[in-house]
């Protein structure tokens, strides 16, 4: 097996790169301290760069292949591995790296190859946030990344919806990002809108694990005086009715964040369903 160090030598390279990324992408859980290895390597993220911008021409009209695809994923996977290493991930961030992502997030073909690029790109953001950290948030907050997730989150896959709600959801749980989605009424409306609407979608098709991240910023959003108030009249009510009761059935932990939602907005009443199979016994002690 070829050495990290020689593997990541080989991305300067362009006629070994392409072997080279699809190696150390496969491999980078096997390879310690791969990151810092990347990162303070000459032209090693210049050359991650270049294969980033060399897709943009083909975002806008979409013609992007499969096999452009993969390629690009394979260096957006050793971006991720700077992104969530401690010893790069703020000079990661200070190079203000996550803004050469932001154009494969603001595209809208559903087909294969986008969303791929789509989802490897947000498990690269999603890699910043995991770690709770402020200047993490304030620099995101300072970017576009709230709307180019709820886009996202309106026409995505059901995993990519997933790591983009996740991202928001982080993002909500700093007080710092619950402050600035509740500073306007236009900030506030356009994240209750989409989770709104995704509650509805999850009727349809559900899953349990994008409801989970969903009732998480909902009830970090009920955190907000003025944004509590305003769930009182906006929170769907599929949320406080029997419909997701069945996806809940194995998720105690979300089942106890709906109940404290349900409490919080001021719910006090839910229709008594036969078999009490409603969320109404969650909201007894």
């Amino acid at each position: 097996m070829a050495s990290a160090e020689q593997l990541v030598l080989d991305l300067s390279n362009p006629e070994l790169r392409e072997n080279a990324l699809l190696e150390l992408s496969k491999k980078r859980e096997l390879f310690q301290d791969l990151a810092p290895l990347l990162w303070n390597s000459f032209g090693t993220i210049a050359a991650l760069l270049q294969e980033i911008v060399s897709i943009y021409p083909v975002l806008s009209p979409p013609n992007l292949t499969p096999a452009q695809s993969n390629r690009v994923c394979n260096a957006l996977a050793l971006l991720q591995c700077v992104a969530s290493h401690p010893d790069t991930r703020m000079l990661f961030l200070n190079a203000h790296m996550p803004l050469y992502l932001y154009p494969f997030l603001n595209t809208s073909s559903k087909s294969r190859p986008f969303e791929y690029l789509r989802l490897t790109s947000l498990g690269v953001i999603g890699a910043l946030v995991k770690v709770d950290d402020t200047e993490v948030i304030s620099f995101l907050l300072s970017t576009e990344i709230i709307p180019l997730c709820l886009r996202t989150m309106e026409m995505g896959s059901e995993l990519s919806k997933t790591v983009a709600t996740f991202i928001v959801q982080k993002i909500l749980l700093d007080d710092i990002g619950l402050d600035y989605i509740c500073t306007t009424a236009e900030r506030f409306f356009a994240v209750g809108r989409v989770l709104g609407n995704m509650v509805l979608s999850l009727a349809e098709q559900p899953s349990s694990r994008l409801l989970k991240h969903i009732i998480r910023c909902y009830l970090r959003l009920s955190d907000n005086p003025r944004a509590r108030d305003a769930l009182r009249s906006c929170l769907p009510d599929m949320l406080w009715d029997a419909t997701f009761s069945s996806c809940l059935r194995e998720d105690p932990t979300t089942r106890k964040w709906l109940q404290q939602l349900l409490l919080t907005v001021g719910v006090n009443r839910v229709p008594t369903l036969q078999g009490g199979s409603g969320f109404e016994h969650m909201l007894v002690n």
